[in-house]
């Protein structure tokens, strides 16, 4: 808030309140000010939505003050119109070229990694004062044309740095020291890492699933207070698996679950639904409660490895809208012997949740729909 740089990098661990504070910071001075501009920019509309939108409008909602200096929300635009004139906008560019319409007071870079550095470069050049924030689990072009130059200041934060975090959410940023010191280092830390021996490489984001293609089936993992009850669909065509997150969302009870999955899509109980095997309990509550087709996924010695297998044997296509999932295939990575420093042939068990899903779905009904056909047996003729 107090900083006169032109640009403002914030790098941080998970759950450090970067997004959160810089988007106060921007509603602040816009109630001080008159008739300027304020463009939010992410790598797209779905992941603004899930964090930077999300979070501004809990801002906007909390406070009464806010809510006097405010006239207008539009939903639709995405934008927070004030009485003095001023505008916070919410925006995704798709080049550089898109990116050199308009003149901002005020520019937040969110999630910045994600970022082509030519659209950064573009709306910079026609901004006073610019916001960045990251995870930092990787140097990219902040590292490279930012950080250390003139008017340019530099926050690094973590989870200490919030009060808000409770303590069970504490605690599991910080086991993942027991897990994988490079991920220990960024999420808990805020330190630049370099994450390496990702598990799953071959995947690209579409824009939506094609019709037609075959429905394998919904994964569901079961979490609830610190891990997330997740739901992904996956399905087979043109050679390819494509998935596509429906649900991604901590302490539902199962039937917060049938409610959220019936929102989602009201088709919900008449579809394939394979669920974790562990939770036995929720899968027959479920079933009851409407979800005819829910099944146990496959589970054994090697299961998880047999279901990677499958999921890395096919190029995966993940639909834009899946913004948790992406997350996930962008951060898990296989165990490294801390001897010899060589990957292993585990995973880590962290950034899961969805993929887990997907996993269940690949291993209970991919060999199926591979499988060939009989054909039935030809009819005699009788003269």
């Amino acid at each position: 808030m107090e900083s006169t740089a032109e640009v403002v990098v914030n790098q941080g661990g998970t759950w450090s309140a970067k997004t959160y504070t810089i988007l106060q910071t921007l509603f602040a001075k816009l109630a001080d000010d008159k008739r300027a501009v304020a463009t939010v920019c992410g790598q797209d509309i779905p992941n603004l939505k899930a964090g930077a939108i999300r979070d501004a409008n809990e801002i906007y909602h909390n406070s009464p003050e806010l809510q006097r200096l405010i006239k207008t929300y539009n939903k639709s635009d995405h934008t927070f119109t004030f009485h003095n004139g001023c505008v916070m906008e919410f925006k995704s560019y798709d080049s550089p070229q898109d990116a050199k319409s308009g003149k901002r007071k005020y520019l937040f870079v969110n999630e910045a990694n994600g970022i082509p550095y030519g659209v950064f470069e573009e709306l910079y050049m026609r901004t006073e004062q610019s916001f960045i924030d990251y995870n930092p689990n990787g140097e990219f072009w902040v590292h490279d044309n930012l950080i250390g130059r003139p008017n340019v200041e530099t926050l690094i934060s973590y989870h200490i740095h919030n009060p808000f975090v409770k303590p069970k959410q504490r605690a599991k940023i910080e086991a993942l020291k027991e897990k994988d010191l490079e991920l220990w280092k960024v999420y808990a830390r805020g330190l630049t890492g370099k994450i390496e021996g990702l598990v799953l490489r071959n995947w690209t984001v579409v824009e939506e699933v094609p019709p037609g293609y075959r429905f394998l089936g919904r994964g569901l993992d079961f979490g609830f207070t610190n891990d997330p009850t997740t739901a992904v669909d996956l399905y087979l065509g043109g050679g390819q698996l494509w998935a596509d997150e429906v649900l991604y969302k901590e302490g539902l009870t199962n039937p917060d679950i049938h409610r959220e999955l019936l929102v989602a899509d009201p088709s919900a109980t008449l579809k394939v639904v394979v669920a974790d095997s562990a939770e036995q309990k929720s899968i027959e509550e479920l079933r009851r409660l409407g979800f005819r087709l829910i099944e146990p996924a496959t589970k054994g010695p090697g299961s998880v490895n047999a279901g990677l297998d499958l999921l890395r044997s096919y190029h995966l296509n993940v639909t834009r809208r899946s913004v948790m999932l992406r997350k996930e295939l962008s951060n898990y990575k296989w165990k490294v012997d801390r001897l010899t420093g060589r990957p292993t042939n585990e995973p880590v068990d962290a950034f899961n949740h969805c993929i887990d899903a997907m996993r269940y779905v690949a291993l209970n009904k991919l060999p199926a729909a591979l499988a060939p056909r009989r054909r039935s047996a030809p009819s005699s003729i009788v003269r």
